[in-house]
């Protein structure tokens, strides 16, 4: 049955990457909660797809790398509203590969989306948040504080979005508007399968002798994630939680969202030397014999 409109009085929250796993699940657990949600999207034959049949899902075509689409942006959302009450940055993507194998395009891509975009987002929105005394929340990764091998470029991307939101916490403190980091670990979502068609097709542009450097770290590293998405949780738990952090009064500067995030944060604690140990172990690349290919 199709959602009734939402009232003028009705809490606006934006919210970027609303077609990903993540998104879709956000969107539909803020909308279930009353909140209008400002569903942007890259794409614009899948913004549909981020409303569905709910009117308190407003689609807005959004790129979060370009300048003119999120200004394009703002303006359609100040026709509807004069005031956010959360600006939700969750766009993002996936790099992964030895630093070796990455393409620079790709490197570039990566801090784009994850870092550039939610700047650009929040200078962008930043006068409605003030406007709607609402908050801003950030999606980082439970990787950028525990790097893991292959995971570099986006860890690096994550940890530069964490510590960007540690420094907007105190700057916008003086407005009231709290700062938000939502540190979840894996998801099942599609986000690692186009990460890996983007990892294929870069080693395809390689020359075969660097790929086969790195042949049998792959196969290691290929296995331990595969057992770990079968453990993944659900998009919705992240939703759960990113509704927690609307919902309350003075919202935590983080919340860790998921089992694999409180052990990764056990390691962040170990010396360096140990840490590395472990991580080897874990991605199976203790195993392999030193130097060898």
């Amino acid at each position: 049955m199709p959602a009734t409109s939402p009232s003028p009085s009705t809490r606006s929250v934006l919210l970027t990457g609303a077609t990903g796993g993540i998104g879709r699940a956000a969107a539909a657990a803020l909308s279930a909660k009353g909140y209008r949600v400002f569903a942007g999207a890259r794409e614009p034959d899948r913004l549909a797809d981020a409303a569905g049949h709910d009117a308190a899902v407003v689609p807005v075509r959004l790129d979060v790398t370009d300048p003119r689409s999120v200004a394009d942006a703002v303006a359609a959302v100040t026709d509807v509203t004069d005031g956010l009450y959360a600006v939700v940055n969750n766009a993002g993507v996936i790099v992964q590969g030895p630093l070796e194998l990455v393409p620079r395009a790709e490197l570039r891509r990566q801090f784009d989306v994850n870092v550039h975009g939610p700047a650009l987002v929040t200078q962008a929105f930043l006068p409605l948040l003030r406007a709607g005394h609402g908050r801003l929340v950030n999606v980082t990764a439970a990787t950028a504080r525990v790097p893991g091998p292959y995971f570099g470029p986006i860890s690096a991307s994550k940890a530069a979005l964490a510590a960007l939101s540690d420094a907007l916490r105190l700057e916008l403190a003086h407005w009231g508007i709290p700062v938000v980091v939502l540190e979840p670990g894996g998801f099942a979502t599609g986000i690692f399968d186009d990460a890996e068609a983007a990892q294929e097709r870069a080693r395809a542009s390689m020359p075969p002798e660097l790929v086969a450097l790195y042949a049998r770290q792959q196969q290691a590293v290929d296995r331990a994630m595969a057992a770990a998405r079968r453990k993944a949780a659900a998009p919705s738990v992240l939703a759960d939680a990113l509704v927690k952090a609307l919902e309350a009064e003075r919202p935590k500067p983080r919340y860790t969202v998921g089992d694999d995030v409180r052990l990764l944060g056990l390691l962040a604690r170990l010396p360096l030397r140990t840490r590395d140990r472990l991580m080897a172990q874990v991605t199976g690349l203790a195993k392999l014999k030193a130097g060898a290919s």
